[in-house]
């Protein structure tokens, strides 16, 4: 088979190159001197035109003149292989060869490499391709991104060449820019006023267009190859851009290559060049995880939380290193109070019997605690509640989300007492304002686990701070045939102590009626008035409740012993009756 190899010149000349199997001919009356093998394939052609514009097939040729005038070179590690040799051995015979985003940048490291500088011949390929990159690639975003693509599959470890940095600084350059100064497609311009608002028809419609991101460049830059794609990231991070563009564009490229994530739907701005250069499927997700989880910023907000819990999940089953797993969750625990339920329900797939992964939630936990300054301390009751932060309503949808995992995970038939009591105490009971939450995750775990001893029960019950229950809460407690009878008077005493003092409060108030004036005095009494007869109705039947308990407990120790008793007699019947028939 005979393939013809024309150029973008119409001489005759430009149509001599042809293949032949494994071989590249160039036709021509003069036989060939020199067979050059790149790659396996052998191209047969002539030293003149090649030692008069590369300096290294020069010095190979001038240490075989000994050798036979059909010489055999063998280029090994010639970037772009045999194609683009051929293009360097078609500048050599003076054929035009036209330079494309595509190929300039492995053209111009072949060029290098077989050293075509000008000290060999005047405007030799190396400085050609130099000048085309200045003026056509390093001015265009789309240009250096075509670039770049086309080398990442031809040049091994292209994102350490100088060339190559090159272009990822006019990049980022462009990246920290106005998308509608280099070129590309934007809502900005003829759609909006001079004060920002969108025009309609030329009417100020009194909306104006989102800003927060500029995500114009995100769907380009995930074309690249993850070593590229990281250089790029590292040099955009030089210039001071901020965090928040940084975690999107992280964003959308592990969406790109890590199937399971939800998509990001939010992609404004720019076309894109193509589909990725990257098949999804051959991607190392493992390395990808954990290079991504290396560049990620510490970003706060529900989607970037949503986003990290999905990394995690996905590091947790590709089994990432350790260092990677410590990032992600450093990461998510200083944004705790802006996770979801379900995204903190991760599986376990450490092979163990547990349902869900109770202790990475656990050293989140630690670190939100850790993010937030707070001492964690046992409570004592010999010593009053550490004061709550300022940040206390952040500290309580923190607490309300680790109160509604633990209640999720109680269900767990094989959750052990001993991990129950580490989640329940890895939020510490002080910095919650109602311990409501700790109360249901109890009931749930005692439910689901009937066969706990007495002693695991009270020794779980002790986290709990009765005193901090709501009155539904102690009213439901005092009901619960699963807690332990201890724990049942407990919440009756602290109820008993709670009435005294809100009694104490309505005398208080009552003796001060001279002292404010009569409705606001009227009106808090009425209040207190309205509060001690619900807790004396309450605790009433709540008493009453538990004599019943006490009372069903009693009698069914007399029925039981009546059993015992009647089982007794019976055997001493049975054992007479044999006897009599006996004699």
């Amino acid at each position: 088979m005979t393939t013809a190899i024309a150029s973008d010149d119409s001489s005759d000349r430009t149509k001599r190159f042809y293949r032949q199997g494994n071989e590249w001919f160039f036709g021509t009356s003069l036989q060939s001197d020199i067979t050059v093998e790149v790659d396996g394939i052998l191209h047969h052609l002539h030293k003149f035109p090649l030692i008069s514009k590369s300096g290294k097939i020069a010095r190979i040729v001038e240490g075989l003149q000994d050798a036979k005038d059909d010489a055999q070179i063998l280029l090994e590690g010639c970037p772009g292989g045999s194609d683009v040799f051929l293009i360097a051995a078609k500048f050599c015979y003076e054929i035009k060869v036209k330079f494309k985003p595509e190929n300039i940048l492995v053209v111009y490291l072949a060029a290098d490499f077989l050293e075509m500088t000008e000290e060999y011949s005047e405007d030799n390929m190396l400085a050609m391709a130099q000048n085309y990159i200045n003026k056509k690639i390093l001015l265009s975003w789309n240009g250096c991104i075509s670039a770049l693509r086309s080398s990442q599959n031809r040049i091994l470890e292209a994102e350490n060449l100088p060339i190559v940095r090159k272009c990822l600084v006019a990049l980022s350059v462009m990246a920290c820019r106005d998308p509608s100064l280099i070129g590309r497609p934007t809502m900005h311009g003829s759609l909006l006023s001079p004060g920002g608002s969108i025009l309609w028809n030329g009417i100020h419609t009194g909306a104006t267009l989102r800003s927060t991101i500029s995500d114009w460049w995100f769907e380009d830059a995930s074309s690249l190859s993850f070593p590229i794609f990281k250089k790029f990231i590292e040099t955009i991070n030089e210039r001071g851009i901020r965090s928040l563009d940084v975690f999107g564009a992280l964003m959308f490229y592990a969406m790109e290559y890590l199937p399971g994530l939800d998509r990001w739907q939010n992609k404004q701005g720019g076309r894109r060049i193509g589909r990725p250069s990257l098949d999804p499927e051959v991607v190392d997700r493992k390395a990808l995880i954990e290079g991504i989880a290396e560049l990620l910023p510490e970003n706060k907000g529900k989607l970037s939380c949503s986003f990290l819990l999905g990394i995690l999940r996905l590091a947790m089953i590709l089994d990432a290193d350790l260092l990677c797993k410590e990032s992600l969750e450093r990461k998510i625990g200083i944004q705790l109070e802006l996770a979801t339920l379900d995204g903190l329900l991760i599986p376990n797939f450490l092979g163990s019997d547990d349902l869900y992964d109770t202790d990475c939630v656990e050293r989140i936990i630690r670190h939100f605690l850790s993010f937030q300054s707070l001492k964690i301390a046992p409570f004592s009751a010999s010593t009053s509640h550490p004061a709550v932060p300022p940040s206390s309503n952040l500290l309580s949808s923190a607490a309300r989300l680790v109160d509604d995992y633990v209640a999720e995970v109680a269900s767990d038939v094989n959750l052990k007492p001993e991990k129950m009591q580490s989640l329940l105490e890895s939020f510490p009971e002080y910095l919650r304002e109602l311990d409501d939450g700790i109360y249901r995750a109890l009931d749930i775990y005692f439910k689901e686990h009937p066969g706990l001893q007495e002693n695991e029960r009270e020794q779980l019950c002790r986290i709990m701070n009765c005193q901090k229950l709501s009155t539904d809460a102690c009213v439901h407690a005092l009901q619960n045939p699963n807690l332990p009878l201890r724990v049942v008077l407990q919440v009756l005493f602290s109820e008993q102590q709670q009435l005294r003092t809100t009694i104490s409060n309505y005398l208080q108030a009552s003796g001060n009626a001279n002292n404010v004036a009569a409705t606001t005095t009227n009106s808090n009494m009425n209040a207190i008035s309205r509060e001690i007869i619900e807790r004396e109705s309450w605790v009433s039947v709540a008493r009453e409740n538990q004599y019943l308990r006490v009372n069903m407990d009693r009698m069914q120790s007399k029925v039981t012993e009546l059993e015992n008793q009647f089982m007794g007699m019976k055997k001493y019947m049975g054992r007479f009756s044999r006897r009599s028939m006996s004699r």
